[in-house]
């Protein structure tokens, strides 16, 4: 079946055009498509495959080396100057989430190397998509590591295996594409940056596109053969078109005039470093070869600054992307020469995904409006009246971790068996899975050479022989904020010293990689505010929204939290909990409400909690450290979870030692 025609995909000018400039030089870095579910991201980027010119590949290579400038160190190599070779199309190699490491970057084998002295290795997906394109689906999922080696290896050109003192190194250029719903998580700022441009879609709320786009799928369902055949011209002209821009890139020139406004763009955006700069630098020259130009314009520079900076001026996980295009005129009419008679009436540029500026009286579409307290009806369900109190600025938290030592997916909180970090010793010989452990190996081989017929200088070793590493490193964990939202805790200025360090430990979470999960209780109930997840934005939105008001049922809140921790262990056996309690300790909603708090506190026994004690004035009653007893927990003054508050408090009591 034919894939669907990269013209037949309605709309989505920004996106399309992002594509088209990565293809026609992949020096540009990628293109990060973010969208919510159900936009044809995914149906576009696998249509960009059928518009790339075909290869000439040399023939038997893996790493498909061009014969006309073979790698030079390639591992199937070296190739002679007349090597037969072949002539493909271009391959969109995808990379599934739960991909291994040794599947992406490629495997030696460890029982050649030590029994033959040669080095045996399987190429991975970077070698297959060398000189094609990598699609990632679902990139804000990806393990942290191994995005660094993708957007390492687009950047470099290069991919780099070493394992045990044995280095091999090929050739990996390719166009990454990575497309993901923010609704998911967030990529970390330093992985954004990696990303040459970033392109935000939404599915059209015109009801003649939308029908469109209806037609035409329903159309390909039917007669995918026939509908492709439909596009095959306009695709087939879109690809001559990008084989020519291909061809004209070597002679764009970037003339200084560009490039001072290129660097007057990215200081007033304040970007950090400067691989903004040269990724725009890369795109306008690429947006002039597929204008037909010869020189970059002020126009090339407008439309590469809108695909490359709007996912560069995020300083933190709760900023949302773009760019405002006033700032973006201003600053590119600050540099531009008076000579220069500025763009033509005509704009063919992205123009969708950015921020317009704000009307006269408006908000800003980037700031956040100041905290206010709005007073609400009541819910009807006994909560008494209600009130909303906004957060203040975050600071950096306190660690706190899971006690043991667990097997979870990889991240940056709790000590855990990973198959990256220290080597702590070596894998039961029942255990094939990991990064091979050479000494162990060795040892298991070394007493059965003379039965085996050893006789020159190599070890002959066996598969069961092979020993692995076992390895320790960290571990993300679920933390489940369990928020006391009652009257007790309406005071404004309490709540907002609460919300703010439920900010700041929500920012700690994303930044070790952790899910988050939300429940509050107050009035006569608890609530499930939003289910675990890896997108802290979620639960930031949600805790910025909260009400307070009501009674207090804590033992409900208690009952809700050992409720989802019990769900969450059965989908994710592997992911330990942390739960973060926040509550002065008072339990004040139905009969013996201290008692049945006691009961459902017995519930969580064996979970690592944390009780952030939110009491406050001369007059204390210590119920939330009497609380945290009888779960096992750690208590934490609120004041005590910023990590300063800590140090200052260590040093001291360290000084008063002395």
């Amino acid at each position: 079946m034919k894939p669907y025609p990269f013209t037949a995909v309605v709309g989505m000018p920004d996106l399309r055009l992002a594509l088209i400039l990565s293809s026609i030089s992949p020096a540009v870095g990628g293109v990060l498509v973010r969208g919510e579910k159900g936009t044809a991201k995914s149906t576009m980027v696998r249509a960009l495959a059928g518009l790339l010119p075909q290869l000439d590949v040399v023939d038997g290579c893996r790493f498909s080396c061009d014969p006309a400038a073979p790698d030079p160190v390639c591992p199937d190599g070296p190739h002679p100057a007349d090597a037969p070779a072949h002539r493909r199309p271009a391959r969109l190699v995808e990379l599934p989430v739960g991909a291994a490491e040794d599947r992406v970057v490629g495997s030696l084998n460890l029982e050649k190397a030590l029994a033959q002295g040669v080095t045996d290795y399987q190429p991975g997906l970077l070698a297959a998509a060398n000189r094609g394109l990598l699609y990632v689906d679902e990139v804000n999922l990806l393990h942290d590591h191994l995005v660094d080696t993708l957007l390492d290896a687009a950047a470099m050109g290069r991919a780099t295996v070493e394992r045990e003192g044995v280095s091999v190194s090929h050739a990996a250029r390719f166009v990454l594409i990575g497309t993901m719903n923010p609704e998911e998580g967030e990529l970390r700022p330093q992985l954004l940056d990696r990303f040459g441009l970033t392109v935000e879609v939404a599915s059209s709320r015109e009801p003649e596109q939308r029908v469109e786009v209806v037609r035409r799928r329903l159309a390909y369902e039917a007669d995918p053969d026939g509908f492709a055949s439909a596009y095959a011209a306009e695709d087939a002209a879109l690809a001559t078109d990008i084989e020519a821009a291909q061809r004209l890139l070597p002679a764009v020139k970037l003339p200084d005039d560009a490039l001072r406004q290129i660097a007057e763009v990215c200081a007033s955006f304040e970007v950090d470093g400067m691989r903004a700069d040269i990724v725009t630098a890369r795109t306008a020259v690429a947006h002039a070869a597929w204008a037909g130009r010869n020189e970059v314009t002020t126009e090339d520079v407008r439309v590469a600054a809108r695909l490359a900076l709007p996912h560069r001026r995020r300083r933190n996980p709760f900023d949302a992307p773009g760019i405002s295009e006033e700032q973006l005129e201003q600053a590119l009419q600050d540099a531009q020469p008076p000579e220069d008679p500025g763009p033509g009436p005509e704009d063919d540029g992205p123009g969708s995904g950015t921020q317009p500026p704000a009307a006269e009286g408006e908000q800003p579409p980037g700031d956040q409006p100041a905290p206010q307290q709005q007073p609400q009806p009541g819910d009807g369900t006994g909560s008494g009246p209600q009130s909303t109190v906004g957060s203040g600025e975050t600071f950096r938290a306190r660690v706190f971790r899971v006690k043991g030592t667990g097997e979870g997916e990889r991240g940056r909180r709790s000590r855990a068996i990973t198959d990256t970090g220290r080597t702590i010793g070596v894998q039961p010989p029942s255990v094939r899975d990991g990064r091979p452990h050479l000494v162990a190996t060795m040892r298991a081989a070394a007493p059965h050479q003379r039965s085996r017929g050893r006789s020159g200088p190599g070890l002959l070793v066996r598969t069961q022989d092979l020993r692995f590493a076992l390895r320790e490193g960290r571990e993300g964990n679920l933390v489940l904020f369990c928020v006391d939202a009652s009257g007790s805790m309406g005071a404004r200025t309490r709540m907002r010293e609460v919300k703010t360090a439920v900010l700041s430990l929500l920012l700690d979470a994303y930044q070790r990689r952790d899910k988050v999960g939300l429940v509050t209780f107050r009035g006569d109930s608890a609530e499930l505010a939003l289910p675990p997840t890896i997108s802290v934005e979620a639960a930031a939105a949600r805790l910025e929204g909260l009400p307070t008001g009501g009674r207090t049922p804590l033992a409900e809140g208690l009952l809700e939290a050992a409720r989802v921790l019990r769900v969450e262990a059965i989908r994710d056996p592997r992911r330990r909990p942390l739960l973060v309690l926040v509550t002065d300790g008072r339990a004040t909603s139905g009969a013996d409400a201290v008692a049945r708090s006691q009961a459902a506190a017995g519930l969580l026994a064996g979970v690592t909690t944390i009780v952030m004690d939110c009491e406050s004035g001369r007059m204390r009653l210590g119920l939330a450290a009497e609380l945290a007893g009888h779960l096992g927990a750690e208590h934490v003054p609120l004041a005590e979870v910023a990590a300063e508050t800590l140090a200052a408090a260590v040093r001291d009591r360290t000084g008063r030692a002395a």
